[in-house]
This record gives structure tokens, C-alpha cells and sequence, in this order.
């Protein structure tokens, strides 16, 4: 009968060992597994991902400029952007935030940007752009001369605007597992530097507006825990020598909301 070598017994582990040496490798190759989402998950909370949503004309891209300090561009007078932008903030701590800025024109583009950071890759947080009527009127796409539209059709198309987008929030917020943030912001105060306060509490909960009342509802259709609400002004055109808004004054308003957005972030 034959026998096995005694080298060969040597090496061989035994019960014990195999059983432990099985338990290590799993918990190692756990580990590796998980290492990848754990990234994920800590670039998120560093970086997370912000929708800029707001009819066509409200200065969407160019407010996504001056938060990511980025030079705008002077041909978007005209006509906006078909496609979904896409803007990256960084700050000396390795934290910022990742804009995704959706198309205003009600097109499929449109359509599909907003299925996308709100159902196929929910964003972290919304920032609504608003113009209190005041948003540039675009020509439609494959047409000639001048856009045109008065204050009060432009506020209509901006309401109309908002149930579309809200929808979407509300849709969202009661599906996530942790509460999102929205900041109504509104812009082109260099037009109205003596109304901005009114114009605020027009796009606030509470206030009794047709704006403020679809605020109210979306609040009850998402759920006050799951969302919360804030309203900003700001001036993306303000500081040049033909604004009403100093330079100073549309800074300090571009950087409360970037320090708000932090604090609903958890940066700060």
C-alpha cells in the first residue's frame, strides 16, 4: 500500500486552517467588492449631483457659469441649448458639486434630460431658475427675427413651466430614502433692484401667489421631511456699468447660494 509523502502532508491545511483561511479570503474579497460603491458613495456626498431646471430664457447656463466660475459665452441670447449641460464645481477641499443644466424648450431633449436626473439618475438636490417674467424670449428653433413676449405671457409659460418640474420633484422626493433639497432662484434682479424683496416672497411657500400656491402643493405631494424649500436671489448679469446691481451686490448673491447649497450638502 502506498503512502503519501511526508512533504506533501505538510503542506496540506488542515480542517481548521481551510476553514479560516476560506473565512479571511471571503471577507477580503467582500471587501473589495464593496470598495468601489463605498468610492461611490463618498464622492456623492463630496460631489453631489444638482439639476438646474427653468424654462427657456431664464439664464439656466448662465448662472451654472458663475457658480462653477466658468466665462459665459454671449451668443446664448438667442436661443438656448437643445442638449443637456453639464457644469463641475471644485473648491480647494475637495468638494463641490456636479450641474446638470436641462434644456428649457419643451422638446424631447428637454423631456428626456428631465426623465433622466429625476427617475434614471436621481439627482442629490434642484436648483428652479426663475425670471419673475422677465425671461429672454427665444425664437423658435428653424425660424427668423425677433422673439417676442409680453411680461405676463412669460410669467403664464413660467407657471406652466413649474407644474411640469414639480411633478418630477414631487415624483422623486417619495422615492428617495433621504430627504432632497430645492432652491428657487431667482434671477435678472438687475431688472427690478427696487422690487427684489416682493419678487421673493412671490415664489415663496405661503405666500398666496399662483407660484407660492404650486410651492404649497408640492410640499404636500412630497412630504415636508422629504424636501425642504428655499428662495434665493440672484444676478448672473449684474455688475457691468449698465446694471442696476453693483458688482459687489451680485457677487455676494451668486455666493449665498453657493454657501446654501453647502450647507444643504453637509459641507459646511
Amino acid at each position: 500500500m502506498s503512502r503519501t509523502p511526508s512533504w506533501f502532508r505538510t503542506i496540506l491545511p488542515s480542517p481548521g486552517h481551510a476553514a479560516v483561511g476560506a473565512t479571511v479570503a471571503g471577507t477580503v474579497l467582500t471587501g473589495l467588492a464593496a470598495a468601489p460603491e463605498r468610492m461611490g458613495r463618498l464622492f456623492r456626498r463630496r460631489f453631489p449631483v444638482v439639476a438646474v431646471t427653468g424654462m427657456t430664457g431664464v439664464g439656466k447656463s448662465q448662472l451654472a457659469d458663475r457658480l462653477t466660475r466658468r466665462a459665459s459665452g454671449d451668443g446664448g441670447a438667442e436661443a438656448g441649448s437643445a442638449v443637456m449641460e453639464r457644469r463641475t464645481r471644485r473648491s480647494a477641499r475637495m468638494q463641490g458639486f456636479r450641474f446638470r443644466v436641462v434644456p428649457g424648450d419643451n422638446a424631447a431633449t428637454r423631456l428626456g434630460a428631465l426623465d433622466e436626473v429625476f427617475h434614471d439618475e436621481p439627482v442629490d438636490g434642484v436648483i428652479h431658475v426663475v425670471a419673475n417674467g422677465y425671461a429672454t424670449p427665444r425664437r423658435t428653433a428653424g425660424t427668423t427675427g425677433t422673439a417676442s413676449a409680453s411680461r405676463e405671457e412669460q410669467l403664464a409659460a413660467e407657471l406652466e413651466d413649474w407644474t411640469i418640474t414639480s411633478h418630477r420633484i414631487a415624483s422623486m422626493a417619495v422615492r428617495r430614502d433621504r430627504p432632497i433639497w430645492l432652491v428657487i432662484a431667482v434671477t435678472k434682479t438687475d431688472l427690478y433692484p427696487d422690487d427684489i424683496d416682493d419678487v421673493v416672497r412671490y415664489y415663496s411657500p405661503g405666500s398666496g401667489s399662483p407660484f407660492g400656491d404650486k410651492i404649497d402643493a408640492l410640499r404636500a405631494l412630497a412630504g415636508g421631511a422629504r424636501l425642504s424649500i428655499d428662495v434665493l436671489p440672484v444676478s448672473s448679469q449684474g455688475g457691468d456699468k449698465r446694471s442696476a446691481v453693483s458688482t459687489k451686490r451680485a457677487n455676494a448673491m451668486v455666493d449665498a447660494l453657493a454657501t446654501r447649497m453647502a450647507q444643504l450638502s453637509g459641507h459646511a
